[in-house]
């Protein structure tokens, strides 16, 4: 990685943001390969700050549309990182540049942010995996590609782990998400046939249908991280474990959606359940989320 001062502080920087926004999956963390620890940071502030133009920016839809737009060129347009003055942009123009990162995982992202600005509803799950191949999916290749792991059968299940954790942070958020941002993506053909109505979002209902719509979710979600967990055992080293412990979270938040009666409840991991992860992430093996 370039040694210059300037740019070693402005991955510091990116470093400290990851650490001080928490995620129920690990960001850029100590598991991880020292080399790759900045650069994957650099790309969670980029990937932080579009989410943020589309869903904390106070500003009118049309402007943080183009905000985003500009955010997108700007990527394109990215060179040499002494040119960027913000520590952000210096930290992913030389990450780009170093590891010769393809610019459309990147722009992908951009793309889904833009979606969230208009489209608030999906009508079956097919849509719903079209979003997650450009909210999702896009993280995942990006970090094979800074390992020069981005081998076909990587990322295919780099595409099916990303797509289930995606599916999880949905429905972790579903009343947030409807809340907040007026947002469903839950599939409305799948709402219909359980018997719910959009008033079980708006007033927080939990009786069985809810329930039972929620758990057939639970599932699809189990069987995509399942898929993809052979990832975890194929990469080697901290990057593997890194993987796995990913995986086990998302097994782990799964197994408490599960267990709680409110489908509304956010979960939060404890320490109990780090350990639980951490432990099970140190023996490559099958994701769990159906047990304790």
């Amino acid at each position: 990685m370039s040694p210059d001062p300037a740019t070693t502080a402005a991955y510091s920087h990116c470093l400290r943001r990851a650490a001080g926004h928490y995620e129920n999956f690990p960001v850029a963390s100590h598991l991880l390969p020292r080399r790759l620890r900045g650069p994957v940071a650099a790309i969670y502030c980029y990937a932080r700050d579009a989410d943020d133009l589309a869903d904390e920016d106070p500003r009118p839809v049309a402007e943080r549309r183009r905000a985003l737009e500009a955010l997108q060129a700007r990527v394109r347009s990215l060179g040499d990182p002494d040119r960027e003055a913000e520590p952000e942009w210096r930290a992913l123009a030389d990450t780009i540049r170093h590891f010769g990162l393809p610019l459309e995982p990147l722009t992908d992202l951009a793309d889904a942010f833009i979606q969230d600005l208009d489209k608030t509803r999906y009508a079956n799950f097919g849509e719903v995996m079209a979003y997650c191949r450009r909210s999702a999916n896009p993280v995942g290749r990006l970090l094979l590609h800074l390992a020069d792991e981005a081998s076909p059968d990587n990322l295919a299940c780099s595409d099916a782990v990303c797509s289930a954790l995606q599916l999880i942070n949905f429905h972790q958020d579903l009343y947030q998400d409807y809340a907040e941002h007026g947002r469903i993506y839950i599939p409305a053909d799948e709402i219909a046939a359980y018997g719910v109505t959009e008033a079980h979002f708006r007033d927080r209902v939990s009786d069985f249908r809810m329930r039972n719509l929620m758990q057939f979710q639970y599932q699809r979600a189990d069987r995509l991280l399942r898929a993809g967990a052979p990832l975890g055992r194929a990469l080697r080293g901290r990057l593997g474990l890194e993987i796995r412990t990913i995986i086990q979270g998302g097994a782990r938040i799964l197994w408490r959606l599960r267990q709680q009666p409110d489908v509304f409840a956010r979960p939060r991991l404890r320490k109990v359940d780090w350990l639980l992860v951490l432990g099970r992430s140190l023996v490559p093996g099958r994701a769990r989320s159906r047990r304790a």
